[in-house]
Order: C-alpha cells, then sequence, then structure tokens
C-alpha cells in the first residue's frame, strides 16, 4: 500500500497549487482528523469550471458522491469510524484528483454544522433578542446566587456607561480629514488608528448602554444607545469610515448596530429602525462584495488577516439580519459554512497561530465577542470546534500565567491581557480551560461575561489538568520547552522554524528562539511594533537581526520582502521528541536565507536532568567565505564575562551563555535606540569560516547560571556532550 501512495503523489495533482498563496488541499494523506466530519479544501482547476464533484469512499465500502460550486465541503453530519479516500474532479469531466487518505477515529470530536436552510430557520424561529443566551434575563429577576455572582460586574458596566456618557466624543466624519492612499505615511496610519480606536469605543457604549438598559430598564441607558446608535447609523458609508478607507471600523459599525438593533428589539421606532438598518446594509453589502469576488476569494487565497476577521463578522452580521433586511440570506449562505469549514488560515487543524500571540489573544478577544451571539442565535458552539481547543492549548503553552510577554511576531514584546484568554477558556468543558482559567485569575470583562450563558461552562468542569510540558505545531513550525508548565517558577524555551516564513504579522525569526524563566523574559524580541510596514518595522523589527537568529557579515538574514516569497522563504521543524528528562527539536531554516546560505540548521536540546540547561547547535554552510553571527537580544544590560561566557541576569533571574565552541567569540553591537523607558542590549557570538566547511555554533544556555560542568568526548564521527551529567549524543 505505501508504494502506491509514493506512485500517486509522485504524478501531477492539480488540486495542490504550487503557489504558495493558494489553499492547500485537506484532508492531507493518511491524517487522523481531529474534527468529524473533517472540511474538505483544494485548490480550483485551472479551468474555472462552475461545480465540482467530490467523492469520499470508506475503505472496502461505496462512494458517497456530492457536487458543490465552491472548491470545499463539509458535511453536515459525521462520518463512520474508519479509513477513507477522498478524490475531486470539475463536474462532467475525467480529471480525478489523487485519492488521498485520512481516518475518522475514537479521537476525532463531534462537530456537526447543519445545513443553511436548517440553520436559518433555526435562527428566525428565535425570539429576539437572539444574540442573548436564554440565561440572561432581567437583573431583577436573578435568584441570590446568580446576584452574588453577576452584580458586581452589573455595577460595573453601568458605572462604565454612565461615566462614558460625557468621555466619549461625539462622532462625525469631519473628524478624520485626511484622504487615505498608498504607500501609508505616519500621519495616515495615525488617523486609521484614531479611526478605529473611536469607532470600537462608541460602539462599546453602544452595545453596553443596551445590555444594560436590558437588565435594568433604566431610562439613561436606553437614551445613551439611541444617541450612540444614532451617531454611528449617521456616519458616510463612503466616507473615512468606509470598508475601503477602514474595514475595520465599517465591519465594527455594522457589527454594533445589527447588534443594538437585536437588543433593543421593541424599544426601537420605527424610523430609527429603518435608518440604522439601511446603515448596516450599506457597510455589509460592502464587506459582502469584497469577499463574495471572484466566487469567494479566501476560499482559493485564505492568507488575508483582514480579509478572514471581516468574514466571521459577515457571519454574526447575517445572522441577526435575517428577517429584517432581504440580502442577509445571501450574506448568511455565503459566509456561516465557510466559516465554519475554516475558521482561521493561520494553522492547521491542530489550532496554532502563526502570527505570534500578541495577534492570537487580539482574535480571541474579537471570537469572544462573536462567538457568544453566534452560539444563543444558531445553536451552533463554535467553542467545541475541535480547532478551538487546539488554539487555547497553543495560548496556554506559549503565553502560560505569569508570562509578561508574547511570544513571535508582530506586538511580542507587549504584555499579555489575562482577561482575554481567561474568558476565552471559561466558555469550554475542558480539564486543561480549567486549569488556565484558575490560574490566570482576574476578572472577565463586564461586558462579555453578562452576555454570556449563566453558569459559565467552565464552571461544571470539577477536574484541573496543565497540558503538556513541551509542545510541537507542525502547521506553524512553533515550540514549546518548560521545565514544570505547571509551576510558576518554570523555565520556557520557545522555539520557530515556521512553514509562514515572514509572511504578515510573522517576522524573519526562523530557527529562532526566546527564553523567560518565572516569566521573567532573559533572551528576547528587539524593538517594538509602531504600525504595520512603517521604516522602523521594515528595516529593523521585521529583521532577523532583532532577533535570536543567525546573521552573517555584519546583520544580513533571512529575506523578508516580497510577498509571496514570504511563505516561501521558510522554515520546517525537522525533528521533535518530548521525553521525561529532555526534549528536542531541529529546525530547517535553510530556505529563508533565500540562496545567501546552503545549510541553516538549529537544534536545540532542554536538558531537564541538567538543571534545565539548553543545549542549542547551529550548523552553517555558504558557498563563500562568511562570518557567522549566533545573535542575542535582552531586556537589561549583559555582563560580558569574557570572550566565550555572557550573564544574563534580570528580575531575580538569571541565565548564562556559553560558547563551547572556542572559535565562536562574543562582542555586543549598536541596535536602534529602544523604546522610551525601556532596556535592549545586543550582541552576538561571531565565526568566521572559509566557505568550504560547514561552521558549527555550540552554545549553552544555563539557566539559573548553576554553571554545571560540560565534557565533550569524540568518537569518530560521533560526539557527546555531557552537561551536569545529562549526556547528548551528536553526529
Amino acid at each position: 500500500m505505501a508504494s502506491l501512495f509514493v506512485c500517486m503523489s509522485a504524478r501531477a495533482d492539480w488540486v495542490e497549487s504550487t503557489d504558495p498563496l493558494i489553499v492547500k488541499p485537506s484532508p492531507a494523506m493518511n491524517q487522523v482528523q481531529a474534527q468529524n466530519p473533517p472540511g474538505f479544501t483544494w485548490a480550483r482547476h485551472g479551468t474555472g469550471p462552475a461545480t465540482y464533484e467530490l467523492e469520499i469512499t470508506p475503505v472496502g465500502g461505496s462512494p458517497t458522491k456530492v457536487t458543490v460550486d465552491r472548491n470545499w465541503y463539509l458535511p453536515s453530519k459525521a462520518l463512520a469510524l474508519g479509513n477513507y479516500t477522498w478524490r475531486v474532479r470539475p463536474a462532467g469531466s475525467s480529471e480525478w484528483s489523487s485519492p488521498r487518505t485520512f481516518s475518522i477515529t475514537s479521537k476525532s470530536n463531534l462537530f456537526e454544522v447543519p445545513d443553511n436552510a436548517t440553520l436559518r430557520n433555526r435562527i428566525l424561529s428565535k425570539a429576539r433578542p437572539r444574540s442573548l443566551p436564554s440565561s440572561f434575563t432581567p437583573a431583577s429577576t436573578w435568584n441570590t446566587a446568580k446576584k452574588t455572582e453577576l452584580e458586581g460586574y452589573t455595577s460595573r458596566l453601568g458605572n462604565e456607561v454612565k461615566a462614558q456618557i460625557s468621555a466619549v466624543p461625539a462622532l462625525s466624519d469631519a473628524r478624520w480629514s485626511i484622504t487615505i492612499s498608498a504607500p501609508l505615511t505616519a500621519a495616515m496610519a495615525a488617523q486609521q488608528t484614531d479611526v478605529r480606536q473611536r469607532i470600537n469605543e462608541a460602539s462599546r457604549q453602544l452595545e453596553a448602554a443596551a445590555i444594560m438598559y436590558r437588565l435594568k430598564g433604566e431610562a439613561v441607558y436606553l437614551n445613551e444607545a439611541l444617541k450612540r446608535g444614532d451617531e454611528l447609523a449617521s456616519l458616510d458609508p463612503n466616507g473615512p469610515t468606509s470598508y475601503a478607507n477602514q474595514d475595520q471600523a465599517t465591519r465594527q459599525i455594522a457589527w454594533g448596530l445589527i447588534k443594538a438593533v437585536d437588543i433593543l428589539a421593541g424599544n426601537l421606532d420605527a424610523t430609527r429602525k429603518t435608518r440604522w438598518l439601511a446603515s448596516v446594509k450599506a457597510r455589509a453589502t460592502e464587506m459582502f462584495n469584497n469577499l463574495a469576488g471572484d466566487n469567494g476569494r479566501l476560499d482559493q487565497y485564505p492568507f488575508d488577516s483582514h480579509g478572514n476577521t471581516s468574514l466571521v463578522f459577515m457571519v454574526l452580521i447575517s445572522t441577526l439580519s435575517l428577517g429584517d433586511i432581504p440580502e442577509a440570506q445571501k450574506w448568511f449562505d455565503f459566509s456561516f459554512r465557510a466559516y465554519a469549514n475554516s475558521p482561521s488560515p493561520w494553522s492547521g487543524a491542530e489550532g496554532g497561530y502563526a502570527n505570534g500571540t500578541a495577534y492570537a489573544e487580539y482574535a480571541a478577544g474579537y471570537l469572544l465577542a462573536l462567538w457568544d451571539p453566534l452560539t444563543h442565535a444558531t445553536g451552533v458552539n463554535f467553542f467545541s470546534k475541535p480547532w478551538t481547543l487546539g488554539f487555547l492549548d497553543f495560548a496556554m503553552e506559549f503565553i502560560p500565567p505569569g508570562a509578561r510577554t508574547h511570544a513571535f511576531g508582530d506586538a511580542s514584546e507587549t504584555k499579555p491581557d489575562g482577561r482575554v484568554f481567561r474568558a476565552f477558556a471559561s466558555r469550554m468543558w475542558s480539564p486543561r480551560a480549567a486549569w488556565y482559567v484558575r490560574n490566570l485569575g482576574g476578572m472577565e470583562d463586564s461586558l462579555s461575561l453578562l452576555q454570556a450563558q449563566y453558569p459559565l461552562p467552565v464552571s461544571s468542569t470539577k477536574v484541573y489538568q496543565a497540558p503538556s510540558n513541551s509542545a510541537y505545531y507542525p502547521s506553524t513550525g512553533w515550540v514549546a520547552m518548560h521545565s514544570d508548565l505547571a509551576s510558576t517558577s518554570r523555565s520556557s524555551l520557545f522555539f520557530k522554524s515556521s512553514p509562514y516564513g515572514s509572511f504578515n504579522h510573522s517576522h524573519g525569526d526562523q530557527n529562532g528562539l526566546l527564553l523567560s524563566v518565572a516569566g521573567q523574559p532573559l533572551l528576547v524580541k528587539a524593538g517594538w511594533y509602531d504600525w504595520y510596514g512603517s521604516p522602523y518595522w521594515t528595516d529593523w523589527y521585521h529583521q532577523t537581526r532583532s532577533q535570536n537568529a543567525i546573521t552573517f557579515d555584519g546583520g544580513k538574514g533571512q529575506l523578508v520582502n516580497g510577498y509571496r516569497e514570504q511563505l516561501q522563504r521558510n522554515g520546517k521543524i525537522t525533528a521533535f521528541t518530548a521525553q521525561p528528562s529532555y526534549d528536542y527539536t531541529e529546525g530547517d531554516a535553510t530556505p529563508s536565507y533565500g540562496g545567501q546560505l546552503t545549510m541553516a540548521k538549529r537544534q536545540v536540546w532542554h536538558l531537564r536532568d541538567a538543571g534545565n540547561a539548553i543545549l542549542v547547535r547551529d550548523r552553517l554552510a555558504s558557498t563563500v567565505a562568511r562570518t557567522y553571527e549566533w545573535n542575542m537580544h535582552t531586556p537589561v544590560i549583559m555582563t560580558v564575562e569574557n570572550s566565550l561566557n555572557v550573564k544574563v541576569a534580570a528580575g531575580n533571574q538569571m541565565v548564562c551563555v556559553r560558547s563551547l565552541n572556542t572559535a565562536a567569540t562574543f562582542a555586543k553591537w549598536i541596535g536602534p535606540g529602544a523604546k522610551t523607558n525601556v532596556v535592549e542590549d545586543h550582541g552576538a557570538f561571531y565565526l568566521k569560516n572559509d566557505g568550504k566547511s560547514t561552521a558549527e555554533f555550540l552554545v549553552l544556555l544555563d539557566v539559573g547560571c548553576k554553571r554545571p560542568e560540560v565534557k565533550i568526548a569524540t568518537s569518530g564521527s560521533t560526539r557527546t556532550v555531557t552537561v551536569g551529567g545529562q549526556s547528548v549524543t551528536i553526529n
């Protein structure tokens, strides 16, 4: 059977494009599916057929055939356990794709999404407000337990609304006078930020006032909701808040207004409701036309961060517009099941987030705000989708309780807001989610909590379980290695060699690493996120030299320019092992250097039995002589003890970095100025190479500066490196 698969994969297969921007076929070959039923995707056929015929065949059974008009399919019913093959062809042709095998096992979690007609009927049969759960009732009806638990949140939200009545400025298009064009300037970026912030502020005030009116019935809240809704509805859909100028603003306005129409059902006069719905329709139509272009452009080209966010907004806007805006049925049928099939292009089914944990937190925040009302209105619980638990596991591994910075990508230097993932986790039944909620602490935002199902799902989970001490996310190329994830004094090493390369909010940090101890960052990402695509972002923040990664000849690094090229100049995890006494991983970042290097591989051993010491080996090669640089960045001034040893001490934690290759010596270098009130120090071990042999760095990260004895013994082509009594074999 194995030889048959090799033969199949060797011939041309139209469903798998050579263009890295085009959607990949899924399920991929020989994968056990996390979800039952799995979703199917494939690259479009070059002839642009109107329909495709998909065939799903259980091993030893008869095929099921379906015809679809887009290049994806999500069955509405679970598949029986077993092994399957799938293939697809343009309807009426004989050009079948190569068969791909997949398995449905007892580990495949059920997630069924009914057909569009069933969903629409379910939504329309629910009385408004359909975005709120059945447990949402006026505060006067609460029993003692509910009052005790929620009264503080109600009081806090009510005080916020009243304080913001005078604090939130009245909005008009005249506030934003700059015409947005390409290329983006600093002034344009500042206006874009102000538009987003002011619209977010006003739409939150609208929603909060509407919720407080539903809970308390006081006129002050209704009057404020009507005022803010009128302001948002009066903004020109073709002006500075248009989809073309500020897509985040236009989707927020449409969402805020339709949510308020739903919550205030029965309290809006006909004229006002008509005016608000007209604004929703105008803005949602612009969103729909953009997303539906090319028969659903994201179906073929999914790597559009703003487009994917707009898609889930489209889902909720259409869900709440059904019955009031005739076009909503078209919007809903286009968006709901497409989104349910693939909620994120930034990971595979295991649920990572290639753009980094700061953007994962941002995503979790808006998913929380959108998925709660979607669940209440449709009965489809996106928090139970297998991808979602994987996404949460990813957050637990890379922003564990006590983390003071994010990991990799844009805004990774910022501090995590524990309230976001605490709230996200509280919607799930999982011992790991319960552990995360308990250990993150803090309080959820009042506005989201008061609209959630009561009691929260996590409250019925009585078992608490920390995630594993190490984790590997194949589709994103991320690895986490912790001494003990459940301990607040843990050491945490993060490693990345990603197929996504430096695309979108990712950086030129393939084979890069980060280190923290007890939440204190020690080896960090340098720089700060001013704005996407700024000169500072382009010339420093996005570059390899600002990462704990390899450069050469004075800071030359991975090629991060271009667009699709950023996906091609990538990395890959080529090995991962997790054992009680050690973790091991290897990354190959050679393609990310765009031909400048012929080898760029990094191996990492996390040695628990050696006091959580970390051994890092880099093998580098080029066709010409180079001076290689093993860069490191710290949040304090480093102490250079000698040419082979550097000490980093910050916040009562420390790491001593030791070069075990005596030819690789350390020197500091000066980078761009750090952000105000932030300390950054930069340095590298330098290693000259003649271009005729492979260069090797061998560096020990001695966590806690325990100064373990290191022995290196050679036997033939094999070396044994022993650190504090724990040995590693290197070929």
